[in-house]
């Protein structure tokens, strides 16, 4: 704004430099006193303006840069809150189930290897999560570590099916690769792998037992339109928005009985982001979740 206005300013202070008078149609210098007056008073006035407008925009500048830090320390207080939470819980459960294990040398060994098994679950729940919290801030912070290269999503779609087999067959579910073979895709493969992965896992883990997952795509333009849905219970409608931000559970109870944090859908959101395409969540046709993200097509 301030340059537009300063460019104007210069092209009024012109006419009255290569013009006598509007009426003019030739060039000529100025002759009389006043027109020189009038040349000069016009600059003041735009140097004046100039200065205030300069002004206006530090303190908008000054005021814009104090409400974005002010929102980043409550979106960074807040973060911390929830990372403390979920690693309450963990620590407190590896924490208990050690003290009865040291507390009860006699214990019988079935019951030993119990607590021994539900402390190594906590413990690779808790290397998970702080393992997402890593990636999401690699994802904020230094996205230019993650090179992109070329990336076929098809092979990347199977060898997650193949990695999950025994956890979808465990839940007695349907795992259907419809992708094509040429779905290759401008990225990064350990992000997109971890896309995908987090989608396989949040459709094992709350689809329900029986159900079908596909992962499907269609091209559209210089664009891959990648969506992975099932056929299970859903979403509600109002949760929906919300299903990719950080630490969001539809049932907190249920999400961390199976292993839930809160966080898969949130690294969904932002590795797509990084590799500039969007993400959507919304009902499948079946009636249960789809989530659709978008990735450039490799030329």
């Amino acid at each position: 704004m301030f340059y537009s206005v300063m460019g104007i300013f210069a092209a009024y202070a012109l006419v009255f430099l290569v013009f006598e008078d509007y009426d003019r149609n030739r060039f000529s210098p100025f002759v009389e006193e006043s027109d020189w007056r009038l040349l000069y008073f016009s600059l003041v006035v735009m140097a004046g303006l100039g200065v205030l407008l300069y002004r206006h925009a530090r303190r908008m500048d000054k005021r814009i840069e104090g409400e974005r830090q002010q929102q980043q320390t409550v979106l960074r207080r807040e973060l911390t809150q929830n990372i403390a939470h979920e690693l309450k819980t963990p620590v407190a459960s590896i924490m208990g189930f050690s003290e009865t294990i040291l507390d009860n040398p006699d214990l019988p060994p079935d019951m030993l290897r119990d607590f021994i098994q539900r402390t190594h679950d906590q413990a690779v729940r808790l290397s998970e999560l702080l393992q997402n919290i890593s990636a999401l801030n690699k994802m904020e912070y230094a996205p230019t570590q993650f090179e992109m290269a070329r990336v076929n999503v098809s092979r990347l779609v199977a060898e997650v099916a193949l990695e999950r087999r025994y956890a979808i067959e465990k839940q007695g579910m349907t795992l259907r690769n419809c992708l094509p073979e040429n779905v290759v895709a401008l990225g990064n493969r350990a992000l997109l792998y971890s896309v995908l992965r987090n989608l396989i896992d949040n459709a094992i883990k709350y689809a329900g037992t029986g159900t079908t997952v596909e992962v499907s795509a269609e091209r559209d333009d210089n664009m891959w339109r990648v969506t992975v849905s099932d056929n299970g219970k859903g979403v509600p409608q109002h949760n929906l928005p919300r299903l990719f931000e950080r630490f969001y559970t539809v049932d907190n109870g249920r999400s961390r009985s199976l292993g839930g944090s809160g966080l898969g859908l949130s690294i969904v959101k932002n590795a797509v982001l990084l590799h500039g395409g969007e993400v959507t969540a919304g009902k499948s046709p079946e009636g249960g979740l789809a989530v659709t993200f978008t990735l450039r097509r490799y030329k």
